[in-house]
């Protein structure tokens, strides 16, 4: 259901609400290395989600990405739309393209209301419900 981009954008916005604020900006490579993923490859995805205000960047020496309290109210589906794209989490778990309800592949009516539950919680969970959840736990982001 989610790609691997989806995956990494998801782990470094996590990683950045927990770690970082406006007065505390962090750089792709710190991020990278302690979410564990290449440094272009999260940078390329960083910077798609500030061009829409997911999370916040700034430019200049003291530079660098960070989640303030505006972006803590984007939710779980919009990081998975900007990185993905909609389309993605109603694909096809088989992959075919003529997948739908009409023509529906062996798979399709299994999964169906647990795709649509997921869908719900995926666009009603902002980044501030789950850093409070989170509590003061650091919990497997990472390494």
């Amino acid at each position: 259901m989610l790609t691997n981009s989806s995956k990494y954008a998801l782990k470094a916005v996590l990683y950045l609400t927990l770690h970082s604020d406006e007065n505390h900006k962090l750089q792709v490579k710190d991020i990278s290395e302690k979410i564990n993923i290449p440094k272009a490859y999260s940078g390329k995805l960083l910077q798609a989600l500030a061009k829409r205000n997911i999370i916040s960047s700034s430019r200049g020496p003291r530079g660098g990405f960070y989640v303030d309290e505006g972006n803590k109210k984007q939710t779980i589906m919009a990081i998975i739309d900007t990185i993905d794209g909609r389309k993605k989490m109603d694909a096809c778990l088989l992959g075919l393209d003529a997948c739908n309800e009409e023509n529906p592949c062996p798979l399709h009516d299994l999964f169906a209301s647990s795709r649509s539950k997921m869908i719900k919680v995926f666009e009603e969970t902002t980044l501030d419900d789950l850093v409070g959840s989170l509590g003061s736990k650091d919990l497997f982001l990472y390494k």
